[in-house]
């Protein structure tokens, strides 16, 4: 399997720690995110890993050098020029030894105990599977009954993303995404007609009327978005919470 770690952001909300280290790098429980998303996607199946990078890229790029990891891990480079998550991700995609299979897609600061395989598994019958939450947030995807993707709203200013233009956004399902995901093939296909820089959700949104794009709702999901400095103070009993479930 596939599988892509975004590590290229600039982790503005944790600063200052990330004045001077990247946030991949940023350690709980002693080893940063970045090993402990590697090793969960290799526990999920991953037999081949690319790694983006952009801010302090060069201090990821010496650290996955330094030690064996069991398999193939190659860096996308993106220091010149910061490509969005979309962009990010088409760039990554042509790096496999075999760029034509399933990729799964896993933020660097996110910290869960959810199932990778069963999310794979949803991407066998899509051209894209997303894992999503009942989590409180100001912005949402919205699901119709049988959770192909429809929309986007945000709560706040009330706007509401849509291709379908009769659509009634009261008569879908809220769902906040967790930045997991797997493209397959219908997707990938399509990343490749797009530009150098764009975001992922803007892409899943211009195609939710042409591609099945499907969310994945699992029970009993318990997620960590370490990217602010209260999240990562949670980060080493959260993390011992999961790992003994």
């Amino acid at each position: 399997m596939n599988a892509l770690i975004l590590a290229a952001g600039l982790g503005t909300r944790l600063r200052p720690l990330t004045d001077h280290t990247p946030k991949a790098l940023i350690e709980v429980e002693g080893k940063p995110l970045l090993y402990h998303t590697i090793e969960r996607l290799k526990k999920a199946g991953a037999t081949e890993i690319v790694v983006n990078v952009h801010y302090l890229g060069e201090q990821i790029i010496d650290y996955l050098a330094r030690r064996d990891w069991g398999i193939p891990i190659v860096i996308s480079d993106e220091r010149n020029q910061l490509l969005d998550t979309g962009g990010g991700i088409r760039k990554a995609a042509a790096l496999f030894s075999n760029p034509n299979a399933p990729l799964l897609i896993h933020n660097v600061d996110i910290l869960s105990n959810a199932s990778l395989t069963e999310l794979v598994k949803r991407a066998e019958e899509a051209d894209a599977a997303l894992l999503v939450s009942r989590r409180e947030t100001s912005r949402y995807l919205l699901f119709d009954q049988s959770l192909q993707l429809k929309a986007w709203t945000n709560r706040k200013t009330g706007e509401v993303r849509t291709p379908f233009p009769e659509l009634c956004p009261c008569e879908l399902t809220p769902l906040a995404f967790s930045g997991i995901h797997v493209l397959g093939l219908g997707a990938l296909q399509r990343l490749k007609e797009e530009p150098e820089k764009f975001s992922i959700i803007d892409f899943y949104l211009q195609n939710c009327d042409s591609l099945r794009l499907l969310g994945l709702h699992q029970e009993n999901l318990q997620l960590l978005d370490v990217g602010k400095p209260d999240a990562l103070e949670k980060a080493p009993d959260f993390l011992k919470k999961i790992s003994n479930e």
